[in-house]
């Protein structure tokens, strides 16, 4: 079959993006699929004896197959848990759409299935002029939307929505990810998205207890995606 590519953003950061993804790729794994993905900047790093590693590529790095490197996963790794593009001054490191795309290219368009995951929401900066959708933009991806179900998820998933379109790529699909299972008027306010968004309905997620990419591809339709995939 045809290979396929997506970019993975969210309403905000820290709504499951991770989450997702591994989860789509766990499931395009199980259909025996090859899988890759990038992460290509992260800002959240530890430092090990390796380098700088982010928990979130390295969830990543746990679940493609074929196995990669850990630096094709995650080019760009930055220590402080701080918006991108100032922790990248502070490092003295230039981001920019461009070159942070060549790395994604090298990685795309060797497997099956690939994902690439922004970092924070849609319009998270890079440098003064650009920001995470100049880069999806770019690399001219099919976005996937994670909805981080909570008070105010209404407004954030409608803006992006309207500005992945408004920016000239097509939203693939959008995903409810439970992130207050406590919300009020939790079923409602997901069927009020499924009113609005318009983009194909991958899954909704519910709250988890313990979240590993087995668990979370269980509500995911990756045939939504592909739907050539049995």
């Amino acid at each position: 079959m045809a290979k396929s590519a997506f970019f993975v953003t969210g309403t905000d950061t820290g709504v499951g993006k991770t989450a997702v993804a591994t989860g789509l790729l766990h499931a395009a794994n199980q259909r025996g699929l090859t899988t890759a993905a990038v992460k290509p900047v992260s800002a959240g790093c530890e430092v090990t004896p390796d380098g700088l590693r982010n928990e979130d590529a390295l969830q990543l790095q746990a679940v493609v197959n074929p196995p990669m490197p850990y630096d094709l996963i995650n080019p760009v790794a930055l220590e402080p848990a701080i918006a991108p593009h100032i922790a990248a001054i502070e490092a003295r490191r230039a981001l920019s759409a461009d070159r942070i795309a060549g790395y994604c290219r090298g990685v795309l368009g060797h497997q099956a299935f690939s994902l690439v995951e922004g970092a924070g929401g849609w319009r998270v900066p890079l440098n003064p002029v650009e920001t995470m959708a100049d880069l999806a933009k770019v690399l001219n991806l099919p976005v996937i939307l994670v909805v981080g179900v909570r008070l105010g998820c209404l407004n954030h998933a409608l803006l992006t929505a309207e500005a992945i379109v408004r920016d000239g790529l097509p939203l693939a699909g959008w995903v409810a990810n439970t992130i207050d299972p406590d919300m009020p008027r939790l079923r409602e306010n997901v069927d009020s998205l499924g009113q609005r968004l318009r983009a194909p309905f991958l899954g909704w997620v519910p709250y988890l207890e313990t979240v590993t990419a087995e668990s979370v591809s269980e509500y995911l339709s990756l045939e939504v995606l592909l739907p050539t995939v049995k």
